[in-house]
């Protein structure tokens, strides 16, 4: 698969990340032989932050050390630490009008890699090994070092690659905030088999607009 380009990013965050489900999440990682192995996922959950006109977003307050990256070149990745245990891994995006904005990757489907993932999760549990941003962080090896990289580069230790169109998609408020709750930036594939329910590997089951 093809990388995703600049220009994929430089748009509405929320069309980003709208447009970022059934795409790849790839990380490149040196194994016990020293040798890079392909972990990857398809992208099955996201959340849009934006900028002055999100109050929940990092970047609302401003330019800092930690969210530099919302800020700077779209298609990079911010990483960040939270809850004094986990990473959560953001690709940069946004428009021409806005200073910054950032997609958060919430949930993957496992694709490659997997027995590592489960190594580095410490379960066997596929449906549990990507599903919440800290999860899929923790399966991808994602830690503070990989702050800033490039996404748009097909060699770099963690990228986008094209995937596939979903067939359908469920548009919420985001979860987990406590600011700007009346935004509808939380955006999941569907479980066209159930009514009522999303991806099986998303970070919840059942469609909530709460």
């Amino acid at each position: 698969m093809s990388c995703l380009k600049s220009s994929f990013y430089a748009r509405s965050t929320e069309l980003v990340a709208e447009s970022l489900l059934g795409k790849t999440l790839v990380r490149l990682i040196s194994n016990a032989s020293s040798k890079l192995e392909r972990l990857s996922g398809m992208i099955v959950e996201t959340e849009a932050y934006g900028f002055k006109n999100d109050a929940a977003s990092h970047a609302y307050r401003g330019l800092t050390s930690r969210n530099a990256a919302m800020f700077g070149e779209v298609g990079r990745a911010y990483v960040y630490f939270t809850y004094g245990s986990q990473y959560c891994i953001n690709v940069s995006a946004r428009s021409s009008e806005l200073r910054a904005g950032a997609v958060l990757m919430r949930a993957l489907q496992p694709l490659e890699g997997i027995d590592t993932m489960k190594s580095l999760r410490r379960t066997d549990d596929v449906l549990s090994l990507t599903s919440g941003p800290g999860k899929l962080a923790q399966a991808l090896g994602i830690t503070k070092s990989l702050n800033g990289e490039d996404m748009t580069d097909s060699e770099s230790r963690l990228h986008i690659e094209d995937g596939i169109n979903p067939l359908e998609i469920v548009t919420t408020k985001r979860i987990g905030i406590s600011q700007a709750l009346d935004k509808k930036w939380r955006f999941i594939i569907a479980d066209t088999t159930i009514k009522g329910y999303l991806n099986k590997y998303a970070s919840r089951k059942k469609i909530c607009v709460n």
